[in-house]
């Protein structure tokens, strides 16, 4: 049977409570985002005249999961350290671009396998004073050498982690100089004060928390490969474990030289001359002048409406933007809040948007200095009619009869988010990334920097895969100064043109479905941040033809979906959200359970 409408809160988190497995006791991290920070809470509301007995009229709450509740600026973030460097930057008078920078570069120290300064990212900007939103292209370039078929063999085969885990893999970074571009342009605060704590961070060291020792653990062998990797992440011959201090005092340096020089010193002076020699060294194909020749580009965000809110998101080269708005247009026919959040219903509708989205993405992203990609056909209303009318409510089609669609016609993982707001209304939403755990493994020796792997990014070879199982075309192919394709989805909703949700994810190709899905949660079922990051997540990228879901789906609801025609396969968790939601009682926010290491502050 289908999962009744849900009217009520109370509805609502049971069902999120049931879908988790609930009863259960969060974990101590989780629990620890409501403690100090938390601003005053709001007088319950009363109770019904018909409660019955004093003895329980203390059940008088709707929610079962609590957000971190505050009043004038809050972080959110993957690990507690960097989350903290961003509040303090708020309590010290700098706004949420400020706070937003001390963030990225605190995250290269403390969260490696993602946080960096050898990779790059985007960031969305609403900047109140200027009225307007921005989306800020920091994404890693394709080198001068590059050419299309640099990871094919001399029988034209894909070679097997050529553009992975070797110095060919390496795109050109854009975070130092995106960071530093936000800062001077929307921030009010020095480089130098900002980069400080990051810089004192990686001088005296952290704690390695169980998280960052498993991850080490798991990339043992593409880290101990490298000599300049394995002085900062291994004690003799095994990576550090839990409660050992990573030092990296080689990044320290790195990061006073760019914090007196700015981003000069990375592009053009000692760390670029680094950079160059490792490449040259290992037959990479970065130069000195490549570093030299990279370019920030700001960029309109992609908009769309979903009742009657405001999405924006990023434009290509990433894909997410494009393709959250592409579905939520052929969502919104269809009443989500009567079927209920994790129903077999809605999650059937959501993933047959899914398909036809990434079948879509396959054919027609890339990077738009390069390519013409038809964003406006994509997300058109009448474009999104015309697909929607292919989805038969119930009954699932198959991945194999899915192709592209024609939108020209309507035209007139590892990576880590954050999202910080602050008292003048300004938010910040930034997802950057080095690709997979870690990025290339590689550390340019004398930096201390870890090296991304985004180049595969790029299609390799048009209709084979990249390493999430994405497909890609023409319109992503290699050429030199390009910039790869991404999933990454940083993202704000505005209500009556103010913000109204800051969010995103890592992830990989479910970046894109863990942000729309969390858009869902918030607008559809009246979820607050920490019930919405509890629902189970589903997703489906067109090929492979499996619908992917986390455990915690009910067998009936599993039933029902194979019963329409849906391969089920249950797979580990998805997406690591970092969301703040700005109501008018104050600032709500919660950093996904799913990473430990997490945390939302305000204050």
């Amino acid at each position: 049977m289908w999962f009744p409408a849900l009217r009520s809160r109370s509805s609502i988190a049971a069902v999120a409570a049931l879908c988790v497995g609930l009863p259960m006791v969060l974990p101590a991290p989780v629990l620890a985002q409501k403690a100090p920070q938390q601003a005053p809470a709001a007088a319950p509301a009363p109770a019904p005249a018909s409660s019955g007995p004093a003895s329980v009229r203390y059940d008088i709450g709707y929610e079962i999961f609590h957000p971190v509740r505050s009043q004038n600026g809050m972080v959110a973030s993957e690990h507690r350290l960097a989350t903290e460097i961003g509040l303090d930057i708020l309590k010290r008078g700098g706004n949420a671009v400020d706070a937003a920078v001390a963030v990225g570069f605190a995250l290269a120290v403390v969260l490696p396998n993602a946080g960096n300064v050898g990779g790059g990212g985007f960031m969305i900007v609403h900047d109140a004073a200027g009225g307007k939103d921005v989306a800020i292209d920091f994404r890693e370039m394709a080198p001068a050498k590059a050419f299309r078929d640099m990871y094919l063999d001399a029988e034209g085969k894909v070679v097997p982690n050529r553009s992975l885990y070797t110095h060919l893999a390496v795109g050109i970074p854009g975070t130092v100089a995106g960071l530093a571009h936000a800062l001077e342009k929307y921030g009010t605060m020095p480089l130098a004060d900002v980069m400080a704590p990051a810089i004192r961070l990686a001088r005296e060291g952290f704690t390695v928390t169980p998280q960052l020792a498993g991850l080490l653990e798991v990339e043992r062998d593409q880290l101990g490969k490298w000599d300049a990797t394995r002085a900062i992440f291994f004690k003799g011959d095994r990576p550090l474990t839990a409660g050992e201090t990573l030092v990296n005092p080689d990044l320290a340096n790195s990061l006073e030289m760019i914090a007196r020089q700015g981003p000069k010193a990375f592009y053009e002076g000692e760390i670029a001359e680094k950079i160059a020699a490792e490449m040259a060294k290992h037959g990479g194909a970065i130069t000195k002048e490549d570093l030299k020749a990279y370019k920030v580009v700001e960029r309109e965000p992609v908009s769309g409406s979903y009742r009657g809110y405001t999405v924006k998101s990023m434009p290509p080269p990433s894909s997410g933007g494009t393709h959250i708005i592409q579905m939520l247009n052929m969502l919104e026919r269809w009443p989500l809040k009567e079927y209920g959040p994790v129903s077999a219903r809605s999650i059937h509708l959501m993933a047959e948007s899914m398909k036809l989205a990434y079948a879509d993405r396959a054919e027609y992203l890339g990077d738009p200095d390069f390519t013409k990609v038809p964003v406006k056909g994509l997300t058109s209303r009448k474009y999104a009619d015309e697909l929607a009318a292919k989805i038969d409510p119930e009954t699932a089609t198959p991945a194999s009869s899915i192709k592209p669609g024609k939108p020209a016609p309507y035209e007139s993982d590892q990576t880590t988010h954050y999202s910080v707001a602050d008292s003048r209304g300004n938010v910040v939403s930034t997802t950057y990334t080095l690709n997979l755990n870690f990025g290339s493994g590689i550390v340019a020796a004398g930096t201390g920097i870890l090296l991304n792997n985004e180049m595969d990014d790029f299609s390799a070879k048009p209709g084979v895969p990249n390493a999430f199982g994405l497909i890609g075309g023409e319109a992503n192919a290699i050429q030199p100064f390009k910039r790869p394709l991404s999933s990454m989805s940083p993202t704000i909703v505005l209500k009556d043109g103010k913000p109204w949700l800051v969010t995103g994810s890592p992830g990989g190709s479910r970046i894109i479905t863990t942000t729309m899905e969390t858009v869902i949660n918030h607008i559809d079922f009246a979820m607050n941040p920490a019930e919405a990051a509890a629902l189970p997540r589903v997703h489906h990228q067109w090929t492979p033809d499996e619908l992917r879901v986390e455990k915690g789906l009910s067998p009936d609801t599993i039933r029902l979906l194979e019963q329409m025609g849906h391969k089920i396969a249950v797979k580990p968790t998805m997406g690591r959200t970092q969301t703040i939601q700005l109501r008018e009682d104050g600032l709500y926010g919660f950093s996904d359970p799913r990473n430990p290491d997490g945390m939302t502050l305000g204050y």
